[in-house]
């Protein structure tokens, strides 16, 4: 019988966290994941995120500032194993939530937690991350990280090494025969903001129209940048949020993906994208910048390509070539899938997570 693993995500759930939130869960056998948080997005599917609590009003203020946890007799009787912090602040609120309880806290790092300065602060209003991070060195039992980067920054900002374990977050992988033909289609996934790069390939793709490419290009996510990426290119497929099944669609369709990530201004940084993982498994190869965090995943020319962050030229001229190559672009597509396989298969890295959160004790590090 299952015993129940709480998880905390202040949010339940932005729709651009859904799947590869669930994805680290696939291979639970022992642990049931039940949701915690403070604010619940409207629509949010009980049957792949139940939610066990869910924090609101002067309740959730009295949390958050305070650490008093609402409804604890009720959490108590979940008996859970553990509390799965999801982002560093996922942590810093799961923090009282595992010490009321009496349980073991993992947080597992994404990529802006570790990077973004607003996490950090002191001032002028100190950060909930900042505030709660001494208590939760202290009482964590892990920090999974998303790839080497993620740690690598954690142990710049102060981080103990033997709490950091690098953990990346995989995807399913279907039995779907090896592609047999490259697509034609120049795909981005994501959200329409300042680190994701879309300005970058914007230009981009003014620079290939230019050049008399006229390959399509679908860009499927939202944001605040959209809008400005649909004036600038009018001639683009923008068709919002997608499906799952949408997006395998999509990438059936594509010649590539590209995760032009920049370090945004405010500091944060990609982790490890989940798109770039997911379109590898469909053996579509990612163009990607040098700061994606895609090291240790992408062998620029092998199963993908590199380019130098924001240059907007340097990404014209490598999509280009490979609009001009489909023979390159497939066989760099088959080895992102063996790649995928290889290091990056959802099932095997959600037991691998499970068996972390079973042998976690309360302020007692992981070996």
């Amino acid at each position: 019988m299952s015993r129940n693993l709480l998880v905390y995500r202040d949010h339940l759930l932005p729709k651009s966290e859904q799947a590869f939130m669930r994805r680290q869960y696939v291979g639970f056998d022992a642990l049931r994941p039940l949701w915690v948080g403070r604010r619940l997005e409207a629509g949010l599917d009980p049957a792949a995120f139940p939610v066990a609590a869910a924090f609101g009003g002067a309740a959730g203020l009295g949390f958050k500032h305070l650490g008093v946890v609402p409804g604890l007799a009720a959490l108590r009787d979940l008996a859970p194993a553990a509390v799965h912090g999801q982002f560093g602040r996922g942590g810093a609120f799961g923090l009282p939530l595992a010490r009321a309880l009496g349980v073991p806290l993992v947080v597992t790092f994404h990529g802006g937690d570790a990077h973004k300065q607003a996490h950090w602060r002191w001032v002028p209003a100190p950060a909930l991350q900042r505030v709660r991070m001494a208590g939760m060195m202290t009482y964590a039992s892990a920090f999974l990280c998303v790839s080497d980067g993620v740690r690598d920054r954690l142990i710049a900002r102060g981080v103990p090494r033997d709490l950091l374990h690098v953990h990346p977050i995989g995807v399913e992988l279907d039995d779907a025969a090896p592609r047999m033909s490259a697509g034609e289609s120049v795909l981005f996934i994501g959200r329409f903001v300042e680190m994701k790069g879309v300005s970058v390939l914007a230009e981009a793709v003014r620079v290939l129209r230019a050049r008399g490419v006229t390959a399509p290009v679908v860009l499927i996510g939202d944001g605040p940048d959209r809008e400005r990426v649909a004036q600038a290119l009018p001639d683009v497929s923008l068709p919002g949020w997608q499906s799952q099944a949408q997006i395998k669609a999509a990438l059936a369709q594509a010649r590539l993906v590209c995760v032009p990530s920049v370090v945004a201004r405010s500091g944060e940084q990609e982790g490890l994208p989940s798109v770039a993982v997911e379109a590898m498994s469909q053996s579509v190869p990612v163009v990607a910048s040098s700061d994606a965090g895609v090291a240790g995943l992408i062998e620029d020319g092998v199963n993908g390509r590199i380019f130098a962050t924001r240059d907007a030229g340097a990404l014209a001229s490598v999509i280009e070539g490979m609009l001009a190559d489909p023979a390159a672009a497939l066989a760099m597509g088959r080895a992102a899938r063996v790649t995928v396989e290889r290091g990056f298969d959802a099932q095997h890295q959600s037991r691998g997570l499970e068996q972390m959160l079973l042998a976690a004790r309360p302020g007692v590090r992981l070996g």
